[in-house]
């Protein structure tokens, strides 16, 4: 189960001691390239006589975050600290610390230095890259470089140049080549024009799926908003105003259209701007968050949203916080020309504090900021550059101890994957090379197992596998990594997990198609270990748990992507199989099967509270863990067409109309409290109709007509306990003399109270209420 030659961190060494002058190190982001860098910097210092190194970023941030990176760490050998040993300085100025051994420096920086100038700090915060600045670097003629004797071409032993895809062309390409230097690239998303500047020569690789498999990285799932703003336009018809506002000084003047003004998609938040749209994604994204992008939660995870321009973002943090109703400190903008608060203390805040929820941006931090609980990414903007999207998306895949997760998201157990909300279709450009990781998310974790185990080799089936030990080596203790390494035969889950991943590697597979087979044998031989399969479910068991103001947009659909719906399949066959199994053993079950009886006249036993918990019991229990909320969310993922109130908080009660449905007793699946009022009702209509009828007379409430309800035989008093029994029998199944002595009863007089308004016919009322509104 060795890593491949190709991936192994000592081959940069190889290839400098074969005085190659360049040297690539792709690696996934979020993955620790520059721990990685620090670590290959400490050992040609310490132990290859380098003397000096200069390390260039593209933004000021990131300078910052790589001096604390090179502060924190440790060496392997003598427990130093990096600067213990070794003088690091980060360039603020334009002076050179000529006794510093590495020099951390913006490439913009760097180029003003060599051309005798000073820099703005604007200037060294913003990014060399963008679509713009691209375009400009391979077209534009640069402007050139020549000798500076204040900066020697021998000045640097070793460059390492970060973002490498960003900074090879033309106008910072002169910097990377004005020193006589080795040179260094890392990144994660290499172009052609990159491996053409290194010369092929790439020493180290490492992708998201090996990240994943190691536990460096998430996972992520895909959920997409839909809108039809956002599909196909709009059109303001002539004589409505329209706001027209200068981008640079914000202020608006409103015009009367002489004639009809239409817009497609592409034009919104750059000409056009349609403010209910973006409150129609805010709000959509609000009422979901909760119940279905991550059920069960109530504080809002920690996410980035990507706006078009500085005019969207701001408009887009307005609404959010209207939406939202939490604050101004909830939603904060955090782009080049955020005012008041610095943009890196709003970053520092972001990652390290309660506040802010959301932050805004367009580009700011989409490469290279490291925050770890960002658990969502919503984009409200197209990208077209593949590189540029995997970078921002790459916001969410850092992993986070559980304790750091909720010192800022308290609400939160652990950061086990995070979600990009798709609010433009930016997931469905082909313009991304790493697709989600588990592509088999329906089929559980021991039918995986078996498959492996029995012979299946299929690329989606092994990755799938990989993808669930790597999630669940996260949720272990080391005691029981412990015993999966005893259980193997000396290998941890990571180990496992890699192992396959680098079995599928396509790269591999070209260079040595006769050893596929073999490999891939090799990877699986400890699962096909019965006594390892079954320590490894009984551990998941256990840790798994213009401004256009006219247009009214509306939502088309928000729901995860195809691999969600699969997975809700999954759960809805299996629960159903559950209960097809368990029918004659479970008193629950039993009971609901004989409920065509019941509707028959037919005498049938009544279903209890205490024997519904104890069903609940037996779905939370492994190896499904389910509950009502999930089943009702994965039901409403396949057709939400016949799923009623799935936004709303579930109970146990619930569970009734989730096995009625499940069995296909009802055609809707109707939380049970709207079940038992829509019987409430028609109880009373039954009640008015036989209250008329000679034969009634001694109806309970026929001694008194005071305070009588038109058309209904009870008076308003009578009324509003009924409809406290009905709502204490939507929740509890039923009603018995005893519970008056609790709230919200006893509140109101309890059990005298409600004897003296029904009298002797107390007893007639209570078993028809539960006989007809629990059916």
């Amino acid at each position: 189960m060795a890593r491949p030659e190709n991936r192994h961190p000592q081959n940069l060494e190889a290839s400098l001691k074969a005085n190659k002058p360049r040297a690539l190190i792709q690696m996934a982001t979020g993955s620790g390239k520059t721990f990685t860098s620090i670590s290959f910097i400490y050992r040609l210092i310490k132990f290859a006589g380098a003397k000096r190194v200069l390390f260039l970023v593209d933004r000021g941030n990131l300078g910052r975050q790589t001096k604390k990176e090179f502060d924190q760490y440790t060496s392997p050998y003598n427990n130093y600290k990096f600067g213990e040993e070794y003088i690091v300085q980060h360039l603020t100025s334009n002076q050179l610390d000529t006794t510093a051994r590495v020099t951390i420096c913006t490439i913009q920086r760097l180029f003003s230095m060599l051309k005798g100038r000073e820099l703005a700090p604007e200037d060294d915060e913003q990014s060399v890259d963008g679509l713009d600045n691209v375009t400009r670097s391979l077209f534009a003629k640069p402007e050139p470089i020549g000798y500076n004797p204040s900066f020697p071409i021998e000045t640097f032993d070793i460059i390492v140049t970060d973002e490498a895809h960003r900074s090879i062309y033309n106008l910072w390409r002169q910097v990377l080549e004005y020193f006589d230097a080795y040179l260094i690239g890392l990144t994660a998303t290499p172009s052609k024009q990159t491996f053409g500047f290194f010369n092929q020569n790439l020493v180290m690789e490492y992708g998201h799926q090996q990240a994943v498999a190691d536990g460096v990285n998430v996972n992520y799932d895909v959920y997409r908003i839909r809108t039809q703003v956002s599909e196909q336009g709009s059109q303001v018809e002539a004589g409505y105003s329209v706001g027209y506002r200068d981008r640079l000084t914000r202020k608006t003047r409103w015009q009367e259209l002489d004639e009809d003004m239409a817009y497609d998609a592409d034009a919104l938040d750059r000409a056009v701007q349609t403010p209910d749209q973006i409150r129609t994604i805010a709000r959509t994204f609000r009422d979901k968050l909760f119940t279905e992008i991550f059920p069960g939660r109530t504080e809002v995870p920690k996410t980035i949203v990507f706006a078009k321009d500085d005019n969207h973002a701001e408009k887009i943090v307005e609404i959010l916080r209207e939406e939202f109703g939490k604050g101004n400190d909830f939603a904060q903008k955090i782009t080049y020309r955020t005012t008041g608060e610095k943009p890196e203390n709003l970053i520092n805040a972001f990652r390290n504090s309660y506040f802010p929820r959301i932050a805004v941006t367009v580009d700011m931090i989409a490469t290279g900021t490291d925050i770890k609980p960002v658990e969502i990414v919503m984009f409200m903007r197209s990208v077209k550059s593949r590189n540029f999207f995997e970078q921002m998306k790459g916001r969410g895949v850092r992993i986070i101890p559980p304790t750091d997760l909720q010192a800022v998201t308290p609400d939160a157990k652990a950061k086990d994957h995070f979600v990009i909300v798709d609010c433009v279709g930016v997931c469905e450009q082909d313009k991304t090379d790493s697709a989600p990781m588990d592509p088999k998310k329906s089929v559980p974790f021991d039918k995986l197992l078996q498959a492996v185990a029995l012979g299946n080799v299929e690329p989606e089936v092994l990755s799938s596998v990989a993808a669930r030990l790597a999630r669940l080596d996260r949720e272990l203790t080391e005691p029981d990594r412990l015993k999966i390494m005893q259980a193997s035969g000396g290998y941890s889950l990571k180990d496992l997990a890699r192992g396959i991943v680098d079995a599928l590697d396509p790269d591999l597979a070209a260079d040595h198609p006769e050893a596929v087979e073999g490999r891939i044998t090799n990877a699986t031989k400890p699962l096909c270990d019965p006594a390892l399969r079954h320590l490894l479910i009984d551990l998941k068991k256990k840790a798994e748990q213009i401004i256009d103001t006219v247009t009214q947009d509306k939502l088309i659909d928000a729901d995860f992507s195809e691999a969600a719906r699969e997975r809700a399949k999954g759960t809805v066959d299996s629960f159903e199989r559950f209960i097809a199994e368990h029918k004659d053993e479970i008193t629950a079950l039993q009971i609901l099967y004989q409920r065509p009886q019941r509707l028959q006249g037919l005498r049938a036993e009544t279903l209890t509270f205490e024997a519904l918990k104890t069903l609940a019991d037996a779905l939370q229990a492994p190896p499904h863990l389910w509950t009502e909320g999930q089943l009702w969310q994965a039901y409403a993922a396949l057709d939400k067409t016949k799923v009623k109130g799935e936004n709303r908080r579930r109970i146990l009660t619930d569970l009734v109309s989730l096995v009625r449905f499940a069995m296909h007793q009802d055609n809707e699946l109707v939380p049970f409290p709207e079940r038992v009022n829509a019987n409430f009702k028609a109880w009373l209509a039954q009640m008015s109709q036989s209250d008329t009828s000679p034969r009634h007379s001694d109806h309970p409430t026929r001694h008194s007509d005071e305070g009588r309800n038109p058309g209904i035989p009870f008076t308003k008093e009578q009324m509003h306990w009924l409809e406290m029994i009905r709502d204490h029998i939507a929740a509890n199944l039923g009603i018995e003399p005893d519970d008056f002595e609790y709230s919200p009863f006893a509140q109101e007089g309890g059990i005298g109270k409600v004897h003296q308004l029904f009298g002797a016919e107390l007893p007639k009322v209570l078993e028809a209420m539960n006989r007809e509104l629990a059916a």
